[in-house]
């Protein structure tokens, strides 16, 4: 039974063998991060249950009737999505026996559901990866078929000039007869030259080095900043990840940026 005093949820035993749980527990035992981290979260109003914002971790609720969300999307879902902000040194991978992967960077209850990167980034480079257990979505969000813009910042070791804008945007021919489709450069907004920000709709190896090493430039630092109209949460930290909500995950097939 649900009681509500001053707009506030009690979740109360009913009668019956119905074994209740703290809210804060199932969470945790959903995947949705440690104890702490979840506590954070239902005191931050990230959570719902039953439609309805819970801020006690401590409420009690049965597991098996009960409707709870984080950020909007629904706990216990068949499929996860999660948006990573990659750390450099770590690989897009499920398991490697000598690397660190993605994976590895989240919490146990997680890495028990299947997850996967959807596409990859460099092991040097960070910034935003979704992790799913959606073969289909990663699918759509990765076939060339659906130019689903990807937009990274590059450092670079030399400036950008008006010659390789235009080369990025025939599209670059590699020396082993690999043909990039056209790409989008621009130099920072901040008028530096020797940063880069580069849309491109398709993810072959290395591209974004490779085209700009084509160029006569070496690559000092990248990172991804956008899939399709989905950024980059700026307040995700460096190999922190977050749920995405539904309204996130149409951002990715939504527009092109150029």
């Amino acid at each position: 039974m649900i009681t509500r005093v001053r707009d506030t949820l009690y979740f109360q035993p009913h009668s019956g063998m119905v074994t209740m749980e703290r809210l804060d527990k199932y969470l945790a035992s959903r995947g949705c991060g440690s104890r702490r981290e979840v506590q954070q979260l239902v005191k931050g109003g990230a959570v719902t249950v039953d439609g309805a914002v819970c801020r006690q971790p401590d409420c009690k609720l049965d597991p098996d009737s009960a409707v709870v969300a984080v950020n909007g999307q629904a706990v216990g879902d068949k499929y996860v999505y999660l948006m990573l902000n990659k750390p450099a040194g770590v690989v897009s991978a499920t398991e490697d026996r000598r690397e660190k992967t993605v994976i590895d960077l989240l919490p146990e209850p997680l890495r028990r559901r299947g997850l996967f990167p959807a596409g990859r980034l460099d092991k040097d480079t960070e910034g935003l990866l979704i992790l799913t257990n959606d073969g289909d979505f990663a699918h759509r969000m990765l076939s060339p078929k659906k130019h689903v813009d990807k937009q990274y910042i590059a450092q670079l070791d030399g400036e950008i000039t008006e010659e390789m804008i235009a080369r990025f945007a025939e599209g670059i021919v590699f020396a082993d007869g690999v043909k990039c489709l056209p790409a989008k450069l621009t130099i920072a907004e901040n008028g530096d030259k020797t940063v880069g920000r580069v849309t491109i709709c398709e993810g072959k190896y290395h591209q974004v080095k490779k085209m700009f090493a084509f160029c006569g430039l070496h690559v000092v630092h990248l990172q991804r900043i956008s899939i399709g109209n989905l950024y980059l949460d700026g307040k995700l930290p460096i190999g922190s990840y977050k749920s995405l909500t539904n309204l996130e995950i149409q951002q990715i097939f939504i527009g092109k940026i150029h």
